[in-house]
């Protein structure tokens, strides 16, 4: 028995020699929480109990990642991985992830129509192996009661763990099973309902709403359903495809929009209903940050998904507490983070793999851009009287993002430039320079502003505005073109003479001299790297214990998309399509996902080939984001 075993594994593992060694973890969430299933063992890993990876502050620690989401999970499949050669893949380019052996078959999802943190797994068995069977599920923490909770139907199981303070209904679905008595209490039954709870106080009615929920399905036509529910939420494409992987490219990063953003209810204490966050798990930023988000929302808004983009406005005008730095920001209050937000929706204002502050004054005009961009795309006149935290949402927006940004410009020459801060890409707070997208960012979205103003009927305010863009222009030319040259920072040095933050520049209009345009293209050569694509700046980091010494040596997608944008106005149409392809291409061979970078150095942090996709992945703003935003822009009629 073990020897057929062990050959039909061999020959199943030779079936499955296609599935790539650098496979990313998959990820299904339904926007309470997330589950990651990996395609080696095609097992859950991890089951968290919110959207995002870090719930509130740690009072202990003001500078730490915050008080971490709780995991319920190490490991829950079916059978013995290195026994039955495994895969997992999305199912139809959706987040219900099929996963399959020698040994049989099953689905893992998180429903979208179920408004808690729900984990669907099911399981049917073709192999007369017992083992293969059961369920076995090996928990993150110890488990401190178990307590069933009988219904009429059948008996559920109510757990607590020591660590986590949610506690775990586990309702039963499918086939009672057989099993050993030393097996764990899961493999009694054949499918399950992993739901988190925060509170006792109802279970009966959780139980009665899941029922509900379920409507009597058996577990595969619940998989079934929730793929037909979500092609009925899809947004018809605006784009022409150029090939059927890029298709599926498009379908799948629209989902990973959608897992991105929290559908958390607001409640005292927590804010965060709409906050997108800026990867999934287990990419290290599965945080909501301001910057990552814009590019999100405004994809979701320029796609069709006019629900999702609303959500993530008024996201970022009731996350609360905000306002945290006003002694660095001119003293004054403000709406928008300098940053990213915990979880709960409050500002965090530093980026920990630094251990100090940040003020990233661009993210103030990236806020006031995916507002405008979605007034374009939308007619919703009541938006702007929406109550939010800081009052109606346009007088929040003037007077806590508009005015504090105003309140951050400096005199530069005859006209004014933004305020020296860590920018784009995060820099050390101590190395704080002033950044050419910066106080490109705040021309954009004082550009979107003035039009909003107008609109309002707040002339006096709109002709402020234009006072200061007026100036903001002149200041950019002054401090950025210098010599004939665009620069990354007004203050001379070599890692951001050439800068990847200058193509977004460019491509929203900024500047749009042929001559500069084509001369920064040119220099980008400085920035390739090994593997073939475009690497943020030319660090300057000579200590490998730094973390951006590494990281800063990748090659960077957001780059490579941005200047595929560029050679599109240039009308390099073919270089465009190429960087397109090749990242479509790589994203065909790893479920449909696109990464923060691809290995060009190979290193303990970033290990692999060269070309193997690295950093957080799944990315969402500022992968699925740009990604969906750089084929709506091909298209002539998008313009």
């Amino acid at each position: 028995m073990n020897a057929l075993r062990f050959l039909t594994a061999v020959l199943c593992f030779g079936l499955l020699l296609d599935r790539p060694a650098f496979a990313t973890n998959l990820v299904t969430g339904n926007g309470f929480g997330f589950a990651v299933v990996s395609p080696q063992t095609a097992s859950v890993t991890k089951f968290y109990v919110h959207p995002y990876s870090f719930v509130r502050p740690d009072p202990q620690n003001s500078l730490s990642e915050g008080i971490e989401t709780g995991n319920f999970l190490k490991s829950l499949g079916w059978g013995d991985s290195a026994l039955h050669a495994s895969r997992a893949e999305y199912e139809d380019d959706s987040h219900v992830i099929h996963v399959r052996n020698s040994a049989g078959e099953g689905f893992f999802f998180m429903p979208f129509g179920f408004p808690r943190p729900a984990l669907i797994v099911s399981w049917q068995s073709r192999s007369e192996d017992s083992l293969a069977k059961n369920l076995s599920a090996e928990w993150s923490h110890a488990i401190k009661s178990r307590t069933t909770v009988p219904t009429v139907d059948y008996q559920v199981q109510l757990l607590k763990f020591e660590g986590i303070d949610e506690a775990l209904l586990l309702i039963p679905l499918g086939t009672p099973q057989t099993h050993p008595a030393s097996q764990n209490l899961l493999a009694t039954n054949s499918a399950w309902a992993l739901v988190a709870v925060d509170s006792e106080n109802d279970l009966a009615g959780t139980i009665r709403e899941f029922e509900g929920w379920r409507s009597g399905l058996s577990p595969r036509q619940l998989a079934k359903r929730e793929v037909e529910q979500l092609d009925q939420w899809r947004a018809v494409p605006s784009v022409q495809f150029k090939s059927e992987n890029e298709r599926h490219l498009w379908r799948q990063s629209e989902v990973m929009l959608r897992m991105a953003q929290s559908r958390e209810q607001n409640r005292a204490g927590r804010n965060s209903n709409g906050l997108i966050v800026a990867s999934l798990p287990d990419g290290v930023w599965f945080t909501p940050w301001v910057r990552d988000m814009a590019w999100a929302a405004v994809a979701l808004a320029r796609m069709g998904h006019r629900d999702e983009a609303r959500a993530a406005l008024l996201a970022y005008f009731n996350a609360q507490p905000t306002g945290k730095m006003r002694a660095q920001t001119a003293n004054t209050d403000y709406q928008i983070s300098v940053v990213r937000y915990f979880g709960n929706g409050s500002e965090e204002p530093f980026f920990t793999e630094e251990g100090s502050n940040n003020i990233e004054f661009d993210d103030w005009g990236e806020a006031l851009w995916v507002l405008g961009q979605y007034l374009k795309k939308y007619d919703d006149p009541n938006l702007l009287r929406t109550p939010t935290y800081r009052g109606p949402l346009y007088e929040s927006a003037r007077d806590y993002i508009v005015k504090p940004l105003l309140a951050n410009l400096e005199t530069y020459k005859d006209g004014q430039i933004v305020a020296a801060d860590t920018s784009i890409w995060e820099e050390r707070q101590k190395d704080k320079k002033h950044f050419a997208f910066s106080t490109a960012a705040a021309i954009v979205g004082l550009q979107n502003f003035s039009e909003i103003a107008q609109h309002a009927g707040d002339e006096s305010t709109r002709a402020d505005v234009i006072k200061h863009l007026n100036l903001l222009e002149k200041g950019f030319d002054a401090a950025f073109i210098r010599d004939g040259e665009l620069h990354g920072t007004l203050e001379e040095g070599i890692k951001n003479d050439i800068d990847g933050a200058l193509l977004p520049i460019i491509h929203f209009g900024v500047v749009m001299d042929p001559a500069l345009v084509r001369n920064t293209v040119d220099r980008m050569e400085l920035l390739k790297v090994a593997s073939g694509g475009y690497r943020r700046v030319r660090s300057t980091y000579t200590d490998p214990a730094i973390f951006e010494y590494w990281y800063e040596r990748q090659e960077f997608l957001f780059v490579d998309i941005s200047l595929a944008e560029v050679y599109r106005g240039l009308g390099r149409i073919a270089d465009a399509d190429a960087i397109i392809a090749r990242i479509v291409s790589k994203a065909a061979a790893d479920h449909n996902i696109i990464p923060e970078m691809y290995v060009s150095v190979p290193c303990k942090l970033f290990p692999g080939k060269i070309g193997n996709p690295t950093g957080a992945r799944p990315m969402v703003g500022y992968g699925a984001g740009i990604f969906i935003l750089d084929l709506l822009d091909r298209e002539p009629l998008r313009r």
